[in-house]
């Protein structure tokens, strides 16, 4: 149950006086605070060196100023957030298992460098990240500040992609990928939500779900968030262009996170990119009671 009164034992530089939702969506997701450790100094090899992932194994691909690192998933799924600097810019590479919400934030803001840590809660089945230098807490799907201080601040999503390893690889061979700095540290590779995208209903979930479409499939949305397409949609059309010049594609090759125990054994679930004028721009492949909850009046193209 929440209870601010309660946290204020673990969290005794939250300002819980200033916050944007209500206390009582908030849940206890199990572990304690930074009881999922974020990765701090990642160590990186380059991707001619790496010899454990599958050319369909899921990663976050980044392109910053020049320099490309990739991200797995199979790290991220047992951590969540990466705080990295890539081509100048401090970013946080985060991922949602229960959301399937994978997004890169610019760290930058308001004159200050933020890093970030796991509460241990969640909203809408979303990871609640907070910030070490105010202790604020943030909404992972949005970028935003919920609770603390930073209430009411957004982060900067940056253009990335979900994508196979295969795919990073062949956009840049040259790049840099991230391997686990420790491998005795979890059993990487495995899937510790076996089955999860496979289930009628979220965990630790109570809200309304979506109406035209299963609330554990994905769905395609932008930073706009008006509107989303299903998966399912995208794969069957392969590429839909919308008349403000947005281009949707879908090609098989990557495996999903969330479905076999080990995930180079999952389900295929494809690639997506989101272009506008030939450059990426920010997207998102998420379970649609995720999207659905942040954003109920918005629509999901399922046909």
């Amino acid at each position: 149950m929440a209870n601010p009164s309660y946290w204020k034992h673990e969290w005794s530089r939250t300002d819980f006086t200033k916050h944007s939702v209500a206390f009582d969506e908030i849940f206890s997701g199990g572990p304690p605070k930074d009881g999922i450790p974020s990765i701090d100094n990642p160590k990186f090899v380059p991707v001619s060196e790496e010899k454990e992932l599958t050319a369909t194994d899921p990663v976050i691909g980044l392109i910053v100023n020049g320099v490309a690192k990739a991200y797995p998933v199979r790290i991220l799924i047992w951590h969540e957030i990466v705080n990295d600097t890539i081509g100048g810019v401090p970013v946080s590479v985060t991922f949602c298992p229960l959301c399937n919400t994978a997004v890169v934030y610019d760290r930058r803001l308001d004159g200050k460098v933020l890093d970030f840590g796991t509460t241990g809660k969640l909203r809408n089945s979303d990871l609640v990240m907070y910030d070490r230098q105010t202790e604020s807490w943030w909404q992972q799907f949005l970028g935003k500040g919920i609770i603390g201080e930073m209430t009411g601040k957004t982060l900067k999503a940056m253009p990335a992609r979900l994508e196979s390893w295969a795919n990073f690889k062949a956009r840049a061979p040259k790049g840099l990928v991230q391997v686990p700095n420790s491998k005795s540290m979890r059993n990487y590779g495995a899937n510790p939500y076996r089955g999860y995208d496979s289930l009628d209903k979220p965990f630790l979930y109570s809200g309304e779900m979506p109406k035209n479409v299963p609330p554990l499939s994905r769905v395609v949305s932008t930073l706009d968030r008006s509107q989303a397409w299903s998966l399912d949609l995208l794969r069957k059309k392969k590429e839909i262009r919308l008349k403000d010049g947005l281009i949707f594609r879908w090609e098989p090759g990557q495996n999903s996170a969330l479905d076999s125990g080990i995930i180079a054994k999952s389900a295929d679930v494809g690639n997506v990119t989101v272009q506008r004028n030939g450059k990426d721009i920010p997207y998102f492949v998420d379970f649609a009671f995720a999207f659905h909850a942040f954003f109920p009046k918005a629509t999901i193209h399922d046909k």
